[in-house]
Order: C-alpha cells, then sequence, then structure tokens
C-alpha cells in the first residue's frame, strides 16, 4: 500500500512559510525543528511540509529550481478546497498572497481562483467538484 504523506515546499524561511500558511488558510502548526530548517503544518489528509533551501541543497546536490514571484509558476500546484473562494482570496491577499487570477465559475459548476504565496508557489482556491 501506497500513501501520499506531504508534499515539501523548500522556501527561504520556514518560520515566515508556517506563518503565512497559519494566517492566511487558517492551518494548524504541527512542528518546527529546533534549527528552523524543517517544519510541518496539519491540513487534512496530507501533510503540506516547508524545507529551508540550506537543507534542500544539502540533500540535492546537483541544486533545484528555486521558487520566486519574479519568475513564472512552476507547472504544479497546491489545492485548498472551500466554500467561499472570494473570501479566502481575499483572506490570503491580506497576508501576502499575490492574485493570479480572480475567481471565476467553471463549465462544470466550479469556482477557481488562483493566488501566489509569498515564496511564488501556486495556489488553487476552489469550491469542492460536484459529481
Amino acid at each position: 500500500m501506497v500513501k501520499f504523506g506531504y508534499t515539501i515546499l523548500y522556501v527561504a524561511e520556514v518560520e515566515k512559510a508556517i506563518e503565512f500558511y497559519e494566517n492566511a488558510f487558517g492551518f494548524a502548526r504541527k512542528f518546527i525543528t529546533p534549527d528552523q530548517d524543517y517544519g510541518e503544518l496539519s491540513t487534512g489528509e496530507t501533510t503540506i511540509s516547508f524545507a529551508s533551501k540550506k537543507l534542500a541543497s544539502q540533500n540535492l546536490s546537483e541544486g533545484f529550481l528555486e521558487s520566486s514571484l519574479e519568475a513564472k509558476p512552476f507547472a504544479i500546484e497546491l489545492g485548498f478546497i472551500t466554500d467561499d473562494v472570494g473570501e479566502l482570496v481575499q483572506k490570503a491577499t491580506s497576508f501576502g498572497a499575490v492574485l493570479v487570477s480572480e475567481p471565476k465559475k467553471k463549465a462544470w459548476g466550479q469556482v477557481v481562483a488562483y493566488v501566489r504565496d509569498p515564496e511564488g508557489f501556486l495556489i488553487e482556491i476552489c469550491t469542492p467538484v460536484q459529481q
């Protein structure tokens, strides 16, 4: 059996990243290492984790592409489901998220918006998909 356990975002400052997600989305902090180079949030079934770019460099000796608001986002996103997309977009941008796309209703009825976090990672904020 395989279970999807977590996604790790490589960030400049783990504490700041965790504070953003706590404030903007209401997630609860699981823990941060004493060196503040790794931390996790409780987000439901799957954990969002953060590792410092320094720690990532130690694990990936050939380097990695760094996320940045100055560059286009990676071809991957975090998806957060809510009943009120507009309200959550407003809350996220009030804590430093950058608006990419206003909420739009899709042909299948789902409302979807996009923001980027302060490190440049792409976040989809959406209503549940109706079956």
